[in-house]
């Protein structure tokens, strides 16, 4: 007998809709899988097989051909494990096949019959929802997840036995509710607070322009002055996501396979801050069978590059692109994926190999060529798209004996979304822009007019810095920021003024 299952499979961040057939003839006993198994789906029958005996089933003892369509797809990963095991016992009739022609099964399967989560649920759910299927059914550690999608049902069992006797005896089952207390109790971390930062007012205020316009930021300074304590300290001055960008985010640590026991939707804004022996593709994505990389996985978040001169340059040369389209392309031999990456950049590192030129109190013991090799590994394309570029001094005795009493995060963050929240009246009718880090030529030409003085201030920039058409526009995103948190309709030359002094270190040597 033939039956055949509903399941899914990632192509990215995306899904497409597979089927299981699975037939059952007379012949010597066996199981075959076809199209494109990996290694986790050819080890899905041993596994069906024990699971079935195990959960009181017969397993049928004759020829099993397992088919996987469309069979030009590569199938990974062990979520096909539940809909083989209900196409088996479908085929075998010990199952009614009514409901498999609208339901869609995704779920890993232990040898005692449980049912174990899997990676990708919400992507396969969205496309599912749009697909038409009425429900969904999943382990029970991925029903939340897949309960944001609204208007699919989705039923969720922790073992096959019950799975079976859903499909025998719908009528006994009731679908998921989103549960919101489930919803945002991994979403609420311990932020970082920015009132613990002694001094450091510039860097205080590179660090809210930051948050408030979306721009890349460095901090250059000596070791102990506080760098890697105020990049930590962005997240907490971000402002929350909102529904349908959480709903982004989580779509992509749910095809990474990070939300795994821990809640359904992703609130918080991404902060990752990989080590500096990470690789290009570990960055950017990549393998055989893409998957997102770093900088996908702090999409509308922040990537944070810790001591940045110490990673390798051609691996710093990857971000450029993504930097500048906030997205990446990955192609490969048979497949050519797109991941979103449209991540607030911040580095830290210190201005020399010793970690001391130009400090007031200890001697840098560098030579001028160990300097300018210290340097020589970022380009002046990376530097051009860092539209902060901050010094951050050693403290003063004075200044490290005392206690903290600068601003709260809570404080910094009322500002920033006060600011935000103009540029989104601004951008009402260019859905793809956020902040104004995303800002195009055309748009600086609407919404960042100079008047004569500030035009005059940012050509003397401009030939005294040597600054190139890529560097000049973002001084003007920066001076659009600056306005937005003074509440300012027009740039004035003051604005445009601090913009020009946070690229004095532009390629510091």
């Amino acid at each position: 007998m033939l039956a055949r299952v509903w399941s899914g499979a990632i192509v990215g961040i995306d899904a497409v809709k597979v089927g299981v057939e699975v037939d059952i003839s007379g012949g010597l006993p066996g199981i075959v899988v076809l199209g494109l198994p990996d290694a986790a789906v050819q080890e899905s029958k041993e596994r069906v097989k024990a699971t079935l005996k195990n959960s009181g089933f017969a397993f049928p003892m004759r020829k099993i051909v397992i088919n996987l369509t469309p069979a030009d797809l590569r199938k990974e990963g062990p979520c096909f494990d539940l809909p083989i095991s209900v196409g088996v016992l479908a085929a075998s009739e010990q199952v009614s096949t009514e409901l498999l022609e609208n339901y869609l099964f995704l779920g890993e399967v232990s040898l005692d019959g449980s049912l174990r989560p899997v990676a990708g649920v919400l992507p396969i759910a969205a496309a599912a929802n749009k697909m038409g299927i009425t429900g969904l059914v999943v382990p029970a550690d991925n029903a939340q997840e897949a309960a944001l999608v609204k208007g699919l049902n989705v039923y969720a069992f922790k073992n096959l036995a019950d799975v079976a006797d859903f499909l025998n005896n719908r009528g006994r089952y009731q679908p998921v509710q989103l549960d919101d207390k489930v919803e945002t109790r991994h979403g609420a971390s311990l932020q970082a607070d920015l009132k613990d930062v002694k001094a450091q007012a510039h860097a205080r205020r590179a660090l809210e322009i930051a948050a408030a316009g979306g721009h890349n930021l460095i901090f250059v300074g000596p070791p102990g002055s506080g760098k890697t304590m105020l990049a930590r300290r962005l997240p907490g001055i971000l402002p929350p996501l909102s529904f349908p960008e959480a709903l982004e985010v989580t779509r992509i640590h749910s095809v990474a396979g990070l939300l795994k026991n821990r809640g359904s939707l992703v609130r918080d804004r991404p902060f990752r801050s990989p080590h500096h022996s990470a690789s290009g593709p570990s960055l950017v994505g990549g393998g055989t069978f893409p998957r997102p990389g770093e900088i996908s996985l702090s999409h509308l978040g922040v990537l944070f590059l810790d001591e940045l001169t110490e990673f390798k340059r051609d691996v710093l040369e990857f971000l450029r692109q993504p930097l500048e389209d906030g997205f990446v392309t990955i192609s490969r031999t048979k497949q050519s994926v797109m991941f979103p990456a449209q991540f607030t950049l911040v580095a830290s590192t210190n201005p020399c190999p010793c970690g001391y030129y130009g400090d007031t109190i200890q001697q840098c013991t560098c030579s001028p060529r160990q300097r300018e090799q210290y340097w020589a590994k970022l380009s002046g394309p990376l530097m051009d798209r860092i539209d902060l570029q901050v010094a951050v001094n050693r403290l003063k005795p004075e200044e490290i004996t005392q206690q903290p009493t600068g601003e709260s995060s809570a404080t910094v963050r009322e500002r920033v979304q006060q600011a935000r929240d103009r540029a989104s009246v601004r951008f009402n009718h260019e859905p793809n822009l956020r902040c104004n880090a995303q800002m195009q030529s055309r748009h600086l030409q609407k919404w960042c007019k100079l008047d004569e003085a500030s035009r005059n201030l940012l050509e003397s920039a401009i030939k005294k810095l040597g600054l190139s058409a890529r560097a000049s526009d973002r001084i003007l995103k920066v001076a659009r920021t600056i306005a937005d948190l003074a509440g300012d309709e027009n740039l004035q030359v003051h604005h445009l003024a601090e913009a020009i002094q946070y690229r004095t270190i532009d390629r510091m040597q």
